[in-house]
Formats: C-alpha cells, structure tokens, sequence
C-alpha cells in the first residue's frame, strides 16, 4: 500500500480515461484521482494545488506553468434538426450571418469579431447555451468535444470552417516537476515502458571488488613462483 497519489484535472470535453488506464497498467501502486474543473478556472486550480497536472484549453496564462500542447480540435455550429445548416457537410462563418449567435460567458474561443448577429443574452455557461439553442432562440459554436459532451437528441451541429479552434495541452506547474509528473508526461507522448525518456532508473548495486588471493604461508605471493627442482626440467648428463 501507499500513501501516494497523482491528481490528474481536465476540462469539460476531454476525456482521460485513455491514459488513465495505461496509468494503471504502468504505476499500479500510485492512484490516479481525477477532478473536472471549468476552462476558466483550470489555470488557478493548478497554481492552489488541486491536481499534480491538468489538461486545459489554450490559450491560458503560462506564468510558472509547464505547458505541452497536444491537439487542435475542429469548431463546430450547434443547431436544431431542423436548421437549414443541418443540411450542410460543413458551413462557413459568413453562412451564419443572419443568425443569432449566442457567446456564453466560459467561451472557449478566441475571436477577433462574434460570427452572427448578437444573442438577447450572454449565457453563464456553455451548457446553459445549449438548452437555448434547443429552444430555438438562437446557435452556438464551440470546439467538437463540447457539442459531443451536451449531445442532445433534438440538435445537431456541423463543422465551420475559417474560425478560431480550441488547443488541448497538458500543464502542471513548473516548480511542481515531480517523478510522478514525469511519468504521465511519458505517457502522454506515447513512450514506451522501457523508454530511455522516462523516469531515471535507479542506479545498479555496485559490483563488490575481488579481493586479491592471500598468499600461501612462506610464499612470495607471486602467480608461478617455484621452488626447488621442475618437474620437466632437464636430466643432468
């Protein structure tokens, strides 16, 4: 048994239990506990010591943060059935612009101008936008994950292409660098278990030195040394 730990935090939208598993083939003996924590306050739940590492979206303020980024998810526009985008294989910003767009308080995505016509409201939440949206009062767009996560039978959504994406990265704070640590970055990369870049092995017990061969008592100590007659040494004549 131990008493160690490692504290894995993730975003809404990411789902860990890949790695988590090869954690538990890899490091049976340290548990792996996982904690949910909104985008926005991922960062700060890190620095404070909720979790050893956390997976977050980018971008996010690095200041004493490690950070690897991992993969770039698609955006997508969640819409009723019945929307006339749902006909669509992909659509682009411009498609929406008779739209009402709505832009929830934890929005993920940077932009540089809102796509569509402004919402009669800036929900909370991206969850509070998705049941407006299923109630017709308007669209949304967010990463992929995030319309797979609040998937409901009566929406839909479609790829848009042109926008800003939303990066998945793995973060841990810098001073915080644990074997621990190490170990699930090693994972996350996809090393093996015998990769030279994991963690650093213990080194080997030191061989024992041969100690030298007492020598014989009355003996030189000296290998070959004789005295007296050879055995096949000449006959004298």
């Amino acid at each position: 048994m131990t008493d160690r730990e490692f504290r894995l935090a993730y975003v809404p939208g990411v789902t860990p239990a890949k790695w988590v598993n090869v954690w538990a083939e890899r490091v049976p003996d340290v548990p792996l506990t996982l904690a949910s924590v909104a985008a926005a306050e991922a960062v700060k739940f890190l620095h404070d010591g909720g979790a050893d590492a956390g997976f977050v979206r980018l971008p996010v303020d690095r200041e004493g943060l490690s950070v690897i980024p991992l993969y770039v998810e698609t955006t997508v526009v969640v819409v009723p059935k019945d929307h006339m985008v749902a006909a669509a294989d992909e659509v682009t910003v411009a498609d929406l612009a008779d739209d009402e767009v709505f832009h929830p308080m934890d929005d993920t995505l940077e932009w540089t101008a809102l796509p569509g016509l402004p919402a009669f409201t800036r929900p909370d939440t991206t969850a509070e936008a998705i049941q407006l949206v299923a109630a017709g009062a308007g669209l949304l767009l967010v990463p992929q994950s995030l319309a797979r996560l609040y998937h409901r039978k009566d929406l839909t959504y479609r790829p848009v292409v042109e926008t800003p994406q939303s990066q998945i990265a793995l973060a841990w704070p810098t001073n915080a660098t644990t074997e621990l640590v190490e170990d699930f970055i090693g994972i996350v990369r996809g090393r093996t278990v015998n990769s030279s870049r994991g963690r650093t092995p213990a080194p080997a017990p030191e061989k024992a030195r041969k100690q030298p061969r007492s020598p014989a008592p009355g003996g030189s100590g000296r290998r070959g040394a004789q005295t007296g007659r050879s055995r096949k040494g000449h006959r004298p004549r």
